[in-house]
């Protein structure tokens, strides 16, 4: 069996569609095979999306790793903002246009490998990183973020207290202004502002 987090196209197919509701707004996902937490939106991505309806989140959003794309897919709903969606794993994304679709949203998914093909700037960047993938890639992605916010713009993360959360905040300090929304269950959401440049 292949990770989420890469493209294995040698996996079978077998797209199923759930229902859920997130903080008292319906929606409805299709999801497949090799995608991240494919039968129901996962504890992590439900806190995260609690805490992070509480900011403001400015007028633009990247969603890192999307797989099938709750996180933007609930944020460009509820706020209404536009959501850009990026994911390594092309089923994901074939998975995020048909839920874009489904759940009526302004947002637009596309490919890309970490930032590879990430072309603008982002008042919000949310990410609930890949774990398996390893601290590398993981580090990529919230300490490459800082070049794609725009001034004063934060990126918003989930990690459990086990798989790293304290010392990824200590890394984190060094580069950005760091507050944690919240802690649940072992999970952090964890807000990391770009700073302002002298």
């Amino acid at each position: 069996m292949g990770q989420y987090f890469e493209n294995d196209e040698n996996i079978k197919s077998e797209i199923a569609k759930y229902s859920c509701d997130i903080l008292e707004c319906k929606f409805t996902f299709f999801t497949d095979n090799g995608v991240f937490s494919k039968s129901k939106l996962d504890y992590g991505t439900r806190f995260l999306l609690e805490k992070v309806s509480e900011c403001d989140l400015g007028s633009s959003i990247l969603d890192v790793g999307c797989g099938y794309g709750p996180i933007g897919i609930y944020l460009s709903k509820v706020f209404p903002l536009h959501a850009d969606m990026i994911d390594v794993n092309k089923r994901a994304i074939h998975l995020c246009d048909m839920n874009i679709k489904e759940n009526k949203v302004d947002a637009c998914a596309f490919i890309s490998d970490c930032y590879e093909n990430v072309v603008r700037t982002y008042d919000t960047i949310v990410t609930n990183p890949p774990i398996r993938a390893g601290k590398k890639v993981i580090y990529e992605i919230v300490f490459g973020a800082e070049k794609y916010l725009n001034e004063s713009g934060t990126i918003y993360i989930v990690i459990r207290k086990d798989q790293g959360a304290k010392s990824m905040i200590s890394d984190l300090e060094k580069v950005y202004d760091v507050s944690i929304l919240g802690k649940s269950k072992g999970f952090f959401v964890i807000a990391a502002k770009k700073r302002l440049t002298s």
